[in-house]
């Protein structure tokens, strides 16, 4: 999204270095609570297990070393580091979605363990733990960190659950929102960035956004995956057609007739065709075709055969022949006076 955040310092060196003030044992305790070392980030029930010492205890030698750090004089030499990683935060909104930021510096390798450690020991950063609303996020400024949690809220509020916008939409209207707090200049990028912050704000593997409660940007099952494939695609599909997009779509194995069965069940699907299926979203009545040419009828009033095949075909991949036996149905349809055909009830 991004692109790689470059920084002008090396995260495991400042770690290094400031680490060297402890004793070997706090040392050691924060390197594998911050997974400083060769081995993840451990809890403080594991470290307390490998020390034979409570969690408690664990977690005070943690908050204790913490404070004897910034106290030292290797915390003043770190001012580049914490003011680059301030400029970075202050240049991407003020505030960083965690994950998302740690990806863009250290990718999935260790390092991204030291930026975090430096951030929790910085002074200039704020750390707003995840919530029902936002994931776990970094702050330098609290006042434009509101101002962009109360952006993301009224954009997901006026989302539908059937909404599906493209990316340049949502990223315009939030920008309306939130171009107070980041400035009139700020890049498309940074509007991508802070839009990640938010858990109940989404997009779906087509690229389309949406709240995160709607089957369209978290498929829940093999329907929705196949209404995705079949709006992507923009007219009607065989169900063999729709199952083959959905395996090179969202990469899933799937078995046609299960499709096939799932589109049956579905009131978004209907059947225009022998084993054709469209969306009703495209206007498309469900029924068979005399209840298509009913409908036509007591919509548009008495039609001319040639008028009722045109526009039944526009509804149904049908034979012409199919839709002329139907209207030789005495009990559903009968000529006026004029020779145009109406519908009996």
């Amino acid at each position: 999204m991004l692109g790689q955040l470059k920084l002008n310092f090396q995260p495991k060196q400042a770690t290094r270095e400031i680490l060297s003030f402890l004793d070997k044992k706090p040392r050691d305790i924060i390197e594998r609570r911050f997974g400083l070392g060769a081995v993840p980030p451990k809890t403080l029930e594991s470290i307390g297990r490998d020390y034979n010492i409570t969690r408690e205890r664990v977690r005070q030698i943690e908050e204790d070393s913490m404070r004897r750090l910034k106290k030292s004089e290797n915390f003043s030499k770190l001012d580049d580091v914490f003011n680059e990683l301030k400029n970075k935060i202050d240049m991407l909104g003020g505030i960083v979605q965690e994950k998302e930021f740690l990806n863009s510096i250290a990718g999935q390798s260790p390092t991204r363990h030291h930026i975090r450690f430096l951030l929790v020991l910085g002074d200039d950063f704020s750390h707003l733990k995840e919530d029902k609303e936002f994931h776990h996020r970094w702050t330098i400024d609290s006042g434009r960190a509101e101002i962009i949690h109360e952006s993301l809220r009224r954009l997901h509020r006026e989302l539908l659950d059937e909404s599906l916008l493209p990316e340049k939409e949502i990223l315009s209207r939030f920008f309306e929102y939130v171009k107070s707090a980041v400035g009139q200049s700020a890049g498309k990028n940074i509007f991508q960035f802070l839009v990640k912050i938010s858990r109940l704000i989404d997009s779906n593997p087509l690229g389309e956004w949406g709240p995160v409660s709607s089957p369209n940007i978290r498929p829940r099952g093999m329907r929705d995956l196949a209404f995705l494939a079949m709006r992507r695609h923009g007219s009607p599909m065989h169900f063999s057609e729709t199952a083959k997009a959905i395996s090179e779509v969202f990469f899933r194995n799937v078995n046609t007739q299960t499709v096939h069965n799932e589109l049956i069940k579905d009131e978004r699907f209907v059947l225009v065709g022998r084993g054709l299926y469209a969306l009703k979203e495209w206007g498309y009545e469900s029924g068979i075709v005399r209840d298509v040419i009913k409908k036509i009828l007591i919509s548009f009033g008495p039609m001319s055969k040639e008028d009722i095949i045109k526009t039944v075909m526009k509804e149904r991949y049908v034979k012409e022949n199919t839709i002329l036996i139907n209207l030789q149905n005495g009990k559903h349809f009968k000529k006026n006076a004029d020779g145009a055909y109406i519908a009996l009830n």
